[in-house]
């Protein structure tokens, strides 16, 4: 990746242990058995430690009860649904367990009554990334992020009307996730030393310190990228009129990285994958309109690959819903003479 950091060029650090294929094949074959087989009990408790923590963005469960509501819930709305394994970007030995950033593309028809409206037969595509924590071949720890904006958008809902319509029926308690519901788990990892990792952190630790030049310098003209509510762009001007948006919204909260992976395989290129996360006041006209002062959490995972002019394809994702939550939750809370968050 052109203006990688000279201290990522020395000792590249292994990125893996034991068999390279044995983790990823695991994660796609529970995802496999979970979404396409429909094995919501036997096989969720074989795949899932009893005391499972699941941070998702909207929500925060335990135990693989979590995942088969999760799965109930979408499968509810969409019967058909369907799901495949795009990658599994991971590191780590038997030793300590393994984590591996897993993007799993979803399809199905809105055919049923559920989270999503009136059923109208509409197909629906959409993402979902998710940092997996196993040890033992039993998943401990997850934090999952799906676009739920992508799929209100496809039923041509607005995600503002959406979450507010949620406010209602959500417990005070039950999300969407932020710092102050977390519960430690067994994980502790930061990720690994790969120099693509480091590379992909650094380069958007600097765009969120408002370094938007690095874009141009950084993205390969011909990048193509997905955001979120299903959105495609391309070359460096789509990147920047994306991280610019984030960043404007919330021009003064804290862009930390939690975990970051780099990987290089045989027949593969180069990629990272970064969990990260944006706390502070929405204060900035951005990607969510105009400024509420609510406090909000942004859990994001960001997958990159990258070739010869830097990175080629990028996926970042944050349920835009989780966000809108947040925004209306503490505008219904303001007082009479605080200003009111505007639509969307």
């Amino acid at each position: 990746m052109r203006g990688l950091d000279s201290r990522t060029r020395h000792g590249r650090e292994a990125s893996s242990g034991g068999d390279p294929g044995a983790f990823p094949a695991f994660l796609r074959e529970t995802a496999e058995t979970m979404w396409n087989r429909r094995s919501l009990d036997a096989g969720l408790r074989r795949a899932c430690h009893p005391q499972l923590i699941h941070r998702q963005a909207l929500a925060m469960g335990y135990g693989p009860e979590a995942l088969r509501g999760e799965a109930l819930e979408l499968m509810a709305a969409l019967p058909d649904l369907a799901a495949r394994t795009e990658d599994v970007i991971w590191a780590g030995a038997e030793r300590v367990g393994m984590l591996g950033s897993q993007r799993l593309l979803l399809q199905g028809q809105h055919e049923g009554i559920g989270l999503f409206g009136t059923p109208g037969g509409t197909p629906l595509r959409f993402r979902m990334l998710s940092d997996i924590y196993a040890k033992d071949t039993r998943i401990c720890e997850i934090w999952s992020v799906r676009d739920t904006g992508a799929i209100l958008s496809q039923l041509g809902i607005r995600v503002s009307d959406w979450a507010r319509a949620q406010l209602g029926t959500r417990a005070p308690d039950g999300g969407p996730f932020h710092p102050g519901l977390d519960q430690p788990g067994p994980y502790t990892g930061q990720g690994n030393g790969n120099q693509w990792g480091m590379a992909f952190a650094g380069l958007l630790e600097r765009i969120m310190s408002a370094g938007f030049s690095e874009i141009a310098a950084q993205y390969d003209p011909a990048a193509r990228m997905a955001y979120p509510g299903g959105r495609i762009a391309e070359g460096p001007d789509g990147a920047e009129r994306f991280w610019f948006g984030l960043r404007a919204a919330f021009p003064d909260a804290v862009f930390t990285i939690h975990h970051q992976v780099g990987l290089e395989e045989q027949l593969m290129p180069p990629r990272a994958a970064l969990r990260w996360s944006l706390s502070g006041r929405h204060s900035g006209w951005g990607a969510f309109g105009r400024p509420s002062g609510a406090e909000v959490h942004v859990m994001g995972i960001s997958h990159a690959e990258f070739g010869p002019e830097g990175v080629r394809r990028e996926w970042t994702l944050y349920d835009e819903a989780a966000i809108w939550v947040q925004i209306l939750s503490e505008a219904g809370r303001a007082t009479p003479g605080r200003r009111a968050v505007a639509a969307e």
